[in-house]
């Protein structure tokens, strides 16, 4: 059984951002340390991936995590936490990690069907044309 204080290791090299690990959606206590020199970079980085469901941002710079979050493509992006959810959340992926969402009510709209009705409600006929 995994023991998360236990079992975590030291980080003994930082993964080339060409490798699998770095692309690819990897589920389990994995730690992917990319060094980077910009916030640029770092988002270019964050995006440079077929998978977007989740992503952390630490950082004690408030706009820098506003800015960040809003461009990193991702359907969860947790700042100075990980793997915090709530019942009333939305959550699912994009790109290749899902389509649609769970919880929250964007869970339900995705059982509704939407419909626009325009009707003329004078005697006059429509000159909209």
């Amino acid at each position: 059984m995994f023991e998360p204080y236990e079992d975590l290791h030291e980080v003994r090299e930082f993964i080339d951002r060409g490798k699998t690990i770095a692309r690819h959606e990897v589920f389990g206590p994995v730690l992917s340390v990319i060094p980077f020199d910009t916030e640029e970079e770092a988002i270019a980085m964050a995006n440079d991936s077929d998978f977007g469901l989740a992503s952390g941002v630490w950082t004690q710079n408030l706009g820098r995590a506003h800015r960040v979050a809003e461009r990193i493509e991702a359907g969860t992006v947790w700042v100075n936490t990980y793997r915090v959810s709530q019942a009333q959340a939305p959550f699912g992926g994009v790109k290749q990690s899902g389509y649609g969402r769970e919880r929250g009510l964007e869970a339900i709209e995705e059982y509704l069907t939407t419909k626009n009705v325009m009707i003329n409600l004078t005697n006059e006929p429509d000159k909209s044309f």
